[in-house]
């Protein structure tokens, strides 16, 4: 049993040539991107019927606090 030292195994001994790692990162985005295209394409198309649509729609409330609003006062942009 030998005994492995730092200086006797380094980590970087073990890694590829840089074309070949290029290569395994440019595939692994490729197959990623395809995964998203069939997951999209395989999705029903959305509707475009009136009815499924509300009519109205809810618009968030804005607070402005007592102290924004003297801000703004100050500065003449008069929040109201």
């Amino acid at each position: 049993m030998t005994i492995s030292t730092a200086s006797s195994h380094l980590t970087h001994d073990e890694l590829s040539a840089t074309p070949e790692l290029v290569a395994d990162c440019r595939e692994v985005v490729s197959s990623l991107r395809l995964e998203r295209v069939v997951k999209a394409v395989s999705q029903e198309a959305p509707s475009i019927r009136f009815e499924d649509y509300p009519r109205e729609v809810v618009k968030n409330e804005i607070r402005v606090s007592a102290a924004a609003a003297r801000i703004a006062n100050a500065l003449h942009l008069h929040m109201d």
